[in-house]
Parts: C-alpha cells; structure tokens; sequence
C-alpha cells in the first residue's frame, strides 16, 4: 500500500513537472515594440479632390536622397527606415538559417549557364546568355548564320561594375546594324540614362541623357534617335524629343508634349521601319502620331482626332495601315485605311465585330497578316495569306493550353514563331512554317 502511495505521489510529480514545462516552453517569445512614424498631416489636392496624408513628410526628392550631406529631413527619415529594419531582423533572427536554405535552394535551381532562342532581325541572330558566376545578362548576335562567329555587343556584367544596383531597360539598332541605343537604370527607380555604343568598334559614344523612360526609335538616317522624358515628380512620361547624334542635348528638339496625366507616353518605329510612332494611352483611350522615318525632321501627324474611350492600335503594311478598333466593336475588330488618308472616317472594315470571339491583336508580315483571337477563354492564332486571303488556324491538340504569338521583329518571312504551355507541356517556343510546312520546335 505504501509503495502504491510513493508510486502515485513520484507519478503526480512528473506529470506535474512536465505539465509546467510545456506551459514554459509555450510562452511565445516577447518581441521588441515596433517603430511607430511620427504623423504630420499635410494636405494634398488633386483633381478637386483634397486628402490628408500624415506620413508625407517622409517623402525625399531626387536631390535629397543624392545629396552628400543629408538634410534634418532626410536625416529623420533615414532614422525612422533603420529602426524599421532593426526591428525586422529582431523579429526575423531565429529564421536566419531558414532564410538562407531557402534562398540556396532556389538558387540551385536556376541553370547557371543559360542561353535564349534565337531570334533573327535585319541580317543577324540575336540572343541573350548568361554565366556561371556572373549576375547580368550578355547581349550577342551572329551574322546570317548562326554558324557564324558569336559578336557581343553588349556585356551587362561588365556595365553594372561598381554600382550597387544595375538594370537595363531597352536595346534598340539602329537599321544600319551599327549603332547601338541602350538605357540604363543605377537607382532602382526606372529613371534611366540613355546611352550610345558603336557596335562595331565597340566604342561608347559620348552622347548621354539622363531622366529618360526605356525604349525609342531610330530615324532612317541612323543618326536620329526620338526618345522620351520624365516628369521629375510624377515619373511619367510627358515629352518626346529628337536627338541627333554628336549634338550636345540642349539642342535636342521636343517634337510633343502629352499634358494629360492620365495618359502613358511613348515612341516606337513601325515594323515596316517606314514610320516613327508616337503612342499615348490611358485606361480608355489611345491616340497615336505618325511621322515618315526618313524625314526625322518633318512634323508629326495626328494619325485621327482624339476621341472618348477609343481605345485602337496600329500597323504599318504597303501603303496602308491596319488597325485593331473597339469603335462600335465591343470585342474590337479589324479596320484598314491609306497611309495619307488616316482619320477615322477613312476606315474600311477588314475582320467584322464577334460578339463571341475577342480580336486581341495582329503581327504583321510581307506575305501573312496573323490574328491573335480568344473564344471560349481560349487563345486562337489565325493565318492570313496576304495576297490570296486563303486563312487557316494554327491546331492545338490539348484542351486547355495558352499559346501566343512571340519575338517576330522579321518583316520578310514566312515563319512564325509562338509560344505554348499547358498543364502538361512545358513552356515552348515553336517556329511554325506559315507555307504549310509542319511545326518546328525551337
């Protein structure tokens, strides 16, 4: 009996001792007090509209944070951004180890020597490759042939030496293959820096502008490059400038200005490189000015008024251009008209409105006009022959797939490249003979 008792008293202890360990390892870690940000209200009218921020104190200009020594401004809100991060790493320390087998692991997963498909634009093949052991991109080419010697143009490991962070927003060649256009970003902020390279040399050329958005385009006479500035506070792009090569930038000629700050601005060249394109946009509208590439001097037109939540895209093809409308076209559809005759009232009706089918957008070719449809949540891809508008769809075997047209800079050819992927089909990339001839996996 005794021995009963001892057993139960020995027994009430331990479960007594474990019990209360539990509760003890249980207690959840104290953490430190998260940093609160001072609020000083400031108010601030936009389109007749007045809110109160408190925290717009904390906002820095270009010249602040570039600033090498900072202001009590800035220096309050450094102040405030590194308790921020002291607080995170309190919280986060016990996660250190996890943090770091999750970033090897992904790493491990990407291929270190990589290359991508390539694509052939103006008499050379372009592609991009990257390294073992290097973080940026290559930009190369070949000439005719892909068996022909590898040229790099571009080496963005080389470029981004010495900056904390490196990012290039856009290529463009000019038609004479020689020069290059290129805009890089060392803030993070998507202000870029044009800048010009001779391929074939190899030698930067001193041409610098700064506060640029990436992207633009080349005038036939590979000395005239039309580009597009920021707004400084905003960041949009608002004006769209000439520049001739060896000029200083003060001489840089604004050919327009976009005073809606709702709409998005840009400058592309058609894929004929018969014309210089200005598009602007908002959520409902487009608008676009035209401007013969071979006359970079001449004045820009509009290709039709403004109108009121017309939203339409264009292409150059011969002595006309196609345009993708959702004027009385829910679904959009498919318009032509001269190249000296673009207002409104000049459109011809080439694919009619489906209410069941969704005209997406078109790529354009010397002997093909290719459709990019969507019915039934489905991506369609339709084949036109330009001369005798005989019309097939690419087949796709899968129920459920995505396929879409892809890189077609190549105005003469007959190949068509696309992508495709399914549930069960990796990511693909197909040049597809438009003649007829059967797929080609690329």
């Amino acid at each position: 009996m005794k021995q009963t008792l001892f057993l139960l008293v020995v027994m009430t202890f331990v479960i007594s001792c474990t019990v209360e360990h539990k509760k003890n390892t249980m207690i959840p870690q104290q953490l430190p007090q998260a940093p609160l940000a001072e609020k000083k209200d400031s108010a601030i009218t936009f389109h007749e509209h007045t809110r109160i921020d408190p925290y717009f104190w904390m906002r820095l200009t270009d010249e602040q944070k570039n600033a090498e020594n900072p202001d009590e401004q800035t220096q309050k809100v450094l102040q405030y951004l590194n308790a921020e991060n002291n607080y995170t790493d309190s919280v986060m320390h016990n996660t250190k180890q996890l943090q770091e087998n999750l970033f090897n692991e992904i790493v491990s997963r990407i291929k270190k020597d990589d290359e991508s498909v390539p694509y052939f634009s103006n008499g050379y093949w372009y592609y991009v490759k990257y390294q073992e052991g290097k973080e940026y991109p290559i930009f190369c080419r070949k000439k005719d042939s892909l068996n022909n010697p590898e040229i790099v143009f571009l080496d963005v490991n080389q470029l981004a030496e010495g900056h904390e962070y490196y990012a290039i927003g856009s290529l463009t060649i000019s038609l004479d293959n020689k020069i290059l256009a290129y805009a890089e970003d060392t803030v993070s902020r998507r202000i870029y820096t044009l800048r010009f390279k001779n391929i074939e040399t190899g030698e930067s050329i001193q041409d610098e502008i700064p506060n640029v958005s990436a992207g633009g385009a080349w005038a036939n006479d590979n000395q005239t490059y039309f580009y597009t500035s920021k707004n400084k506070v905003s960041l949009l792009s608002e004006k769209i400038w000439r520049h001739k090569l060896g000029d200083d930038i003060t001489k840089d000629v604004m050919v327009y200005h976009e005073k809606d700050p709702s709409f998005y601005l840009g400058v592309d060249k058609s894929k004929s490189d018969k014309y210089i394109i200005i598009g602007a946009s908002s959520t409902l509208v487009s608008d676009y000015h035209i401007l013969d590439a071979n006359n970079p001097t001449g004045q820009f037109k509009p290709f039709t008024p403004r109108g009121t939540e017309h939203e339409y895209y264009i292409s150059h093809f011969q002595d006309k251009f196609y345009i993708v409308t959702n004027d009385k076209a829910k679904n959009f559809r498919l318009m032509e008209t001269p190249e000296d005759a673009t207002d409104i009232s000049n459109w011809k009706e080439v694919i009619p409105h489906r209410d069941d089918v969704l005209l997406e957008g078109i790529d354009i070719f010397k002997n093909y006009l290719v459709v990019s449809e969507r019915k039934n949540a489905l991506n369609h891809i339709r084949i036109i022959n330009q001369k005798t508008k005989e019309e097939h769809y690419l087949k796709f075997e899968e129920d459920v797939y995505v396929a879409q047209t892809s890189t077609n800079p190549e105005f003469d050819t007959n190949i068509l490249r696309y992508s495709y992927s399914s549930m069960t089909t990796p990511y693909s990339t197909i040049d597809y003979h438009m003649d007829g001839y059967p797929n080609k996996r690329s």
